[in-house]
């Protein structure tokens, strides 16, 4: 049963038996060893692969099952247009569930794509979770707020003279704002787009 859960656990994650084996600061053959059941780790090593894994070492073992995964709830708060800017409305249409992991790295809300600027990577419809912060890096996918009402959706990306909002969609041209732009209408930076959800 611990050999099944750990390579359960380990291909869940997208970690190698490299990877693990570093991460516990021993040998690539011991996790080799361990998942095929030629052996098995003392105490210790079967608490840091719980911690790692954040089970229990009574799941690793096979003594109880594994809890339901703790999850956090977003707002969706209303549109974003991905194609022309639409006014920003904060308004909940619904909620989403976040990992604890995600939500952990801040404070998160949930926007609903409309437009087809940012076509093939979001299509209209799609909720995007945005991790709250004022700036992103250049490249990120960010929600964008414009003259203090006209939210958006798109790849920021920082030149030495100002930034643009670059959309997916070639039929699109990218909105450029000078520094002095930047400054004076505002544009803002809401947050980073961090998950994509789509309804099938």
């Amino acid at each position: 049963m611990f050999a099944e859960r750990l390579k359960s656990l380990r291909e869940e994650r997208a970690v190698s038996q490299k990877e693990l084996a570093a991460a516990l600061d021993v040998a690539q053959s011991a996790v080799g060893n361990w998942e095929s059941g030629a052996r098995q780790p003392n105490l210790d090593r079967l608490r840091r692969l719980a911690s790692f894994f954040e089970v229990s070492v009574g799941y690793l073992l096979g003594a109880e099952e594994r809890p339901a995964p703790q999850r956090y709830r977003v707002p969706v708060l209303g549109y974003v247009r991905a194609g022309l800017p639409l006014t920003a409305e904060e308004v909940v249409l619904d909620y989403e569930d976040i990992s604890r992991e995600l939500a952990d790295t801040g404070d998160h809300f949930a926007l609903r794509v409309q437009g087809d600027s940012m076509e093939p990577y979001l299509l209209d419809g799609d909720v995007v979770i945005v991790r709250q912060q004022e700036d992103v890096d250049s490249g990120d996918t960010a929600v964008v707020l414009i003259r203090g009402e006209d939210a958006t959706v798109k790849k920021l990306v920082k030149h030495d003279n100002g930034v643009a909002l670059v959309a997916s969609n070639p039929k699109y041209e990218p909105l450029f704002f000078t520094a002095e732009e930047v400054d004076s209408l505002p544009v803002r930076v809401l947050g980073k787009v961090v998950e994509l959800r789509r309804r099938m």
